[in-house]
C-alpha cells in the first residue's frame, strides 16, 4: 500500500460538533496540536470557522485573529500546518506564514480563492460538497446520484483549475463525507463503497469521515462513542487508496496502518 498521510484535526471554534469551544486560547491549542504530532499526526489541519449546519459564520479578520497565534506556535514547534478555510483573505494570510496546505470544503470555486493559490506553491484540497453554502445541511438526499455528482464535479473543477494554472499535482481531491452529502448515511456508505473509483482522477485522495454524524446513524452512537466506526472507516478509506485521512485520533489509525503494512510486507 502507498504511504498515508494522517491529518490531526484542531478546530479553534466555538461550535465545532465534536469539540466546540475547547482550543479557542491559543495556549490549549497549541497544546493540542503538539498531542496530535505526538499521537502520529503528520500535519495539524487548523478550522477557525465550523463547517456543521448550525455553524456560526465568522468574518475573515476573526479566523485571522484566531488562527495566527497557533500557527506560529506550532510552526516554531516544526509542526506541518494545513488551514481548513475558505475565504481568499484567510488563505493569503496563512500562506504568508508558511502553512504547508489549503484546506477548501467549498471546493475551490471563488475565483479570488483560485487566484491566491495559484499564485502559491501550496498544495490545496478540493471537496465536493451537494451544500451550496460553506455549511453542511441536513437535507435527504438520494444516494442512487451520489457517485456520478462526485465525478463529474472533479472532472468539471479540475479542468477548470488546470485551466487557471494550478499544477495538477498541488491538488487533492476529497469527495466529502457525512452532512455533506446528504441527511441520511447511505450517500456516504457509497461514496466509500465506491471510492477506489476516484483514483481515475490521477489525484491524492483525501478523506474526512472522523466521528461524523453517518457514523452514529448507523452505530446508534454519539458523537464521542464513534472512535471504533470512525477507525473501521478510515481503514476502509485507506485500502482503498486514500492517501490523506483527517482525523480526531491520530494514534488508533497509526497503529492499525502499521499493523497493515507489516502483514503486507511479510513473507
Amino acid at each position: 500500500m502507498s504511504r498515508l498521510t494522517i491529518v490531526g484535526i484542531l478546530n479553534v471554534t466555538t461550535d465545532s460538533f465534536s469539540d466546540g469551544n475547547r482550543y479557542l486560547d491559543p495556549h490549549a491549542a497549541i497544546a493540542k496540536g503538539l498531542s496530535l504530532a505526538a499521537q502520529g499526526a503528520d500535519m495539524v489541519d487548523i478550522g477557525a470557522e465550523s463547517s456543521n449546519p448550525d455553524g456560526e459564520r465568522i468574518p475573515a479578520a476573526e479566523e485571522i485573529r484566531r488562527l495566527t497565534p497557533v500557527i506560529e506556535g506550532l510552526k516554531e514547534k516544526g509542526v506541518r500546518i494545513s488551514v481548513d478555510t475558505y475565504k481568499p483573505e484567510v488563505m493569503a494570510h496563512v500562506i504568508s506564514l508558511g502553512v504547508d496546505m489549503i484546506n477548501d470544503i467549498t471546493g475551490l470555486r471563488d475565483p479570488a480563492s483560485v487566484e491566491v493559490i495559484r499564485k502559491s506553491s501550496v498544495p490545496v484540497v478540493v471537496m465536493f460538497a451537494r451544500n451550496q453554502g460553506p455549511h453542511a445541511e441536513r437535507t435527504y438526499r438520494d444516494h442512487l446520484t451520489v457517485m456520478d455528482e462526485v465525478e463529474r464535479f472533479f472532472s468539471e473543477r479540475l479542468r477548470a483549475l488546470h485551466e487557471c494554472g494550478i499544477p495538477d499535482d498541488r491538488i487533492l481531491i476529497d469527495p466529502g463525507m457525512g452532512l455533506f452529502l446528504g441527511g441520511t448515511p447511505e450517500p456516504s456508505l457509497v461514496v466509500l463503497r465506491r471510492l477506489a473509483e476516484l483514483k481515475r482522477f490521477g489525484r491524492e485522495i483525501y478523506l474526512s469521515a472522523s466521528r461524523k454524524s453517518f457514523i452514529g446513524r448507523v452505530l446508534d452512537r454519539p458523537v464521542h462513542e464513534r472512535g471504533i466506526g470512525t477507525l473501521a472507516v478510515e481503514l476502509w478509506a485507506y485500502l482503498q487508496g486514500a492517501t490523506y485521512i483527517r482525523t480526531h485520533e491520530p494514534q488508533p489509525l497509526r497503529d492499525a496502518v502499521r499493523m497493515i503494512q507489516a502483514i503486507e510486507r511479510a513473507g
